[in-house]
């Protein structure tokens, strides 16, 4: 994962969690449902990043494989 996509999923994952306790100690059920949600966005960023990172890595070692 590049540092840039670690540092963007982390900040919504951290945004999310804020919002989220924030509704919660309100009573603001609108504020607490936007946390989980952006919070879900960071994670999938998280996942989709790795991905990426698992096929740079396979398509980069196919590279290698073919050169031999």
């Amino acid at each position: 994962m590049s540092l840039k996509d670690k540092a963007d999923s982390t900040k919504d994952k951290v945004s999310g969690k804020a919002k989220e306790t924030e509704g919660k100690i309100t009573g603001d059920k609108a504020r607490e449902a936007e946390g989980k949600g952006q919070g879900l966005i960071g994670k999938a960023k998280e996942k989709l990043s790795d991905a990426k990172e698992t096929v740079k890595d396979t398509v980069n070692d196919l590279k290698k494989k073919t050169d031999k």
